[in-house]
């Protein structure tokens, strides 16, 4: 009862003090006034508590009932000549700590007892949700005794219709949605040089890329688009794309033509002992950074078993791993999408998808789809990334540094995105050479 009086009024205490200071800002117009139906009361006055309540009151409960209590005494005991074994008495729970709240939920940091690790508890975040009443409780480890436990009140990716953030990006970096925990989803491809897409038909991945072409485009970078479905998804951007390729033959040319661009790069960078383009000094000037976007990589890979096939195939295999070896030094980044990139489309496959290190799965129709796209940086996100189901387009699970987390793109109508390749059009950056490569190619 104490702890529930002391976190309401603490509680109560926030949201009075963000009410004074919003109420005494200068230059209040009504439109700001938008914030106060945007903004969870009932998740600070009434969840939070409650919530709280609930992991205080069931937390030692839920930790004997799942095997995540231990006793200091032993489990074995002699009594004359027999050895007995049982249930050891007084279990201890690990110490939870005082949970801090967030916007959507909450954070608690949690203590381990000697001799615990953070196998059982992973395995238990599914009993924690029932016993807190809670949508979604995740764990993880930052160091060793100690585990994070962030829990979220309600799905914040049930509706496609995401807040557009109207803030500054800084350079390469795009918000295209948001993640679980009510945040912007967040793609920096200075932090992660190149992508991998994967998902099934209608899963949410040209939605996606959609979303990331439009928040790229007010920047001063050069889209480059491969759509060998004849461009019907990157086409509606053409006014903004530098360039454009819509079957394999042009994609073969447009490749070739970035490969040689990326040779000056290093001879640019090599002449001014610069180890990439962003370390150039200020009297050098910086080449234009440029994002390779291809859907369906497939389309790139499939044979018909005719020798100018496969001469094609091994073309673009080659062009494609080359760029993803060199360009994140150079600015050549790359965003590959398609509904399948395994070893069945060739072995260059499985080493282009080695130089992929931010991975996105959406929605897929077996498991060695998702265990190819995220199995090898986080495990765990394998089984959350198959439990997607088809009425959830463009939820998506994604990995950054090890972790994972569940993820949707902010949905772009055609005419928005017409729209978006009309107002940036002229920030379309010159490049002769892609120009010149393109208009010889046809």
């Amino acid at each position: 009862m104490i702890w529930t009086l002391v976190i309401w009024f603490a509680s109560a205490a926030l949201i009075l003090g963000v009410l004074t200071q919003r109420w005494w800002e200068p230059r209040l117009a009504k439109s700001q006034f938008a914030w106060v139906r945007a903004y969870p009361w009932r998740w600070y006055l009434i969840g939070y508590p409650a919530t709280v309540v609930r992991m205080r009151w069931r937390w030692k409960q839920v930790c004997l009932i799942n095997d995540l209590s231990v006793s200091r005494r032993p489990n074995r005991a002699v009594v004359g000549d027999l050895a007995v074994k049982g249930v050891a008495l007084r279990p201890i729970a690990p110490h939870l700590g005082m949970p801090r709240v967030t916007k959507r939920g909450l954070v608690v940091r949690v203590r381990l007892n000697p001799g615990q690790t953070p196998g059982p508890f992973l395995a238990a975040s599914e009993a924690l949700e029932h016993a807190w009443r809670v949508h979604r409780v995740r764990v993880r480890s930052p160091r060793r005794g100690e585990l994070i436990v962030t829990v979220t009140a309600g799905d914040s990716l049930k509706d496609g219709t995401a807040e557009r953030d109207e803030r500054p990006e800084t350079l390469m970096a795009a918000r295209v949605g948001r993640i679980e925990d009510g945040g912007s989803w967040v793609l920096d491809l200075r932090q992660v040089p190149h992508w991998l897409v994967v998902g099934a038909t209608q899963s949410g991945k040209s939605t996606l890329l959609a979303a990331w072409v439009s928040r790229l485009a007010p920047q001063p970078v050069a889209l480059v688009g491969i759509d060998c479905k004849g461009g019907l998804e990157l086409g509606l951007f053409g006014p903004r794309l530098s360039a454009l390729a819509s079957n394999r033959k042009e994609a073969i040319t447009l490749l070739g033509a970035l490969m040689a661009d990326l040779e000056d790069r290093m001879t640019l960078c090599r002449e001014a002992q610069a180890r990439s383009v962003w370390e150039l000094p200020p009297w050098v000037t910086r080449p234009v950074p440029v994002v390779v976007l291809v859907d369906e990589l497939a389309e790139l890979y499939l044979s018909d078993g005719s020798r100018q096939s496969r001469d094609e195939v091994a073309q673009c295999s080659t062009l494609l791993l080359r760029l993803a070896q060199l360009g994140a030094a150079l600015g050549v980044h790359l965003v590959i999408s398609g509904q399948r990139v395994g070893s069945d489309l060739g072995p260059g496959v499985t080493a282009l998808r080695a130089q992929l290190g931010g991975r996105i799965a959406h929605r897929v129709n077996d498991s060695a789809t998702a265990e190819m796209a995220l199995g090898d940086l986080s495990p765990d996100a394998v089984a959350v990334a198959q439990q997607v189901t088809d009425a959830e387009k463009g939820v998506a699970v994604t990995t950054v540094g090890g972790r994972w987390m569940r993820a949707r793109s902010e949905l772009l109508t055609t005419e928005q995105a017409r729209q978006v390749a009309e107002q940036f059009a002229d920030r379309k950056p010159d490049m002769p050479a892609l120009a010149a490569a393109m208009e010889g190619g046809e």
